[in-house]
């Protein structure tokens, strides 16, 4: 008996996370590590930052076009996030799964893992916790961008975003980076190896 495997689409994988918890490393580590996966890129209406490219980093588009975008229901989901706008395209998310070579990783905040529930979208979520909220703390001051009033709104932001984290599918503890990483490819590797995601032919 032998038989092949055929993926039936593309995955849609999120991972999310509280400012400074190191969703942003974690996600360009397994970017770099796990075949066939690639960012899913969104749109934001915050300002290009020194290193970033458009259209690579995010679409950089200006707050009209952005909201536009939104009126024609454009967006699978869209949040404001320390006021900027940030969101993801239906139609890129769709052609990307549906030509079945690679799958997605969508960086979104809570609020936008949210609006993908409610729009019952079939996706494996993902959220990255702190060790700790001194932890926390230190490395949100560690940035050195952002003033002491900054860092204490968004830890206010990051405690109520770590009560929802039973929500999600995964969560994985960012203590160690290494072991991070390791446990989110298990996670992408589990999700392959389910019969939902693929369809085996056994000749």
């Amino acid at each position: 008996m032998s038989g092949r495997e055929e993926f039936k689409r593309g995955i849609l994988f999120s991972i999310s996370a509280p400012s400074g918890a190191g969703k942003t490393t974690v996600a360009n580590r397994l970017l770099e590590r796990v075949d066939n996966l690639k960012l899913s890129v969104s749109h934001t209406t915050r300002q290009i930052r020194e290193g970033e490219t458009d259209g690579v980093d995010y679409y950089f588009t200006g707050v009209d076009r952005f909201m536009t975008m939104v009126e024609n229901d454009e967006f699978l989901e869209w949040a404001e996030v320390h006021g900027n706008m940030y969101g993801t395209s239906m139609k890129s998310i769709d052609t990307a799964l549906n030509s079945n070579a690679y799958d997605l990783l969508l960086d979104i905040d809570v609020q936008g893992a949210d609006t993908l529930r409610a729009r019952k979208i079939s996706f494996a979520s993902i959220f990255i916790l702190p060790p700790s909220t001194e932890e926390l703390e230190k490395r949100l001051m560690g940035r050195g961008t952002d003033t002491k009033e900054v860092v204490a709104k968004r830890l206010k932001a990051a405690r109520s975003e770590m009560e929802q984290m039973d929500k999600f599918d995964y969560v994985i503890i960012n203590d160690d980076l290494d072991t991070a990483v390791s446990q989110a490819m298990a996670v992408i590797t589990a999700e392959r190896l389910r019969p939902v995601n693929r369809r085996i032919i056994i000749k």
